[in-house]
């Protein structure tokens, strides 16, 4: 079975995202297990959108860079990529 292991990681650590209503109306999001990568949004579900963006950038700029990944549930981004053959699945 082929695994997406970066979309995992994405859905897995937006799982456990966290978000509150601002005194505003407005929303703010973040995900404690990836420090730094926090949103905001005029509503829930455009803050869901920045959220998920900003994690995106973040886990593709910190492994550009060599920043450890954290690890969440199985998902390890730190391990180096196996180049398995096209045949062999």
């Amino acid at each position: 079975m082929l695994r997406f292991i970066l979309t995992g990681y994405i859905e897995h650590a937006l799982s456990q995202a966290e978000y509150d209503k601002l005194e505003d109306g407005t929303f703010s999001g973040c995900i404690p297990s990836c420090k730094g990568v926090i949103a905001f949004g005029d509503t829930l579900r455009e803050c869901e959108d920045e959220l998920r963006s900003t994690l995106e950038d973040w886990v593709l700029v910190g492994l550009r860079l060599g920043h450890p990944i954290p690890v969440l549930a199985w998902y390890d981004l730190n391990k180096e990529p196996s180049h398995e053959s096209m045949a062999s699945l």
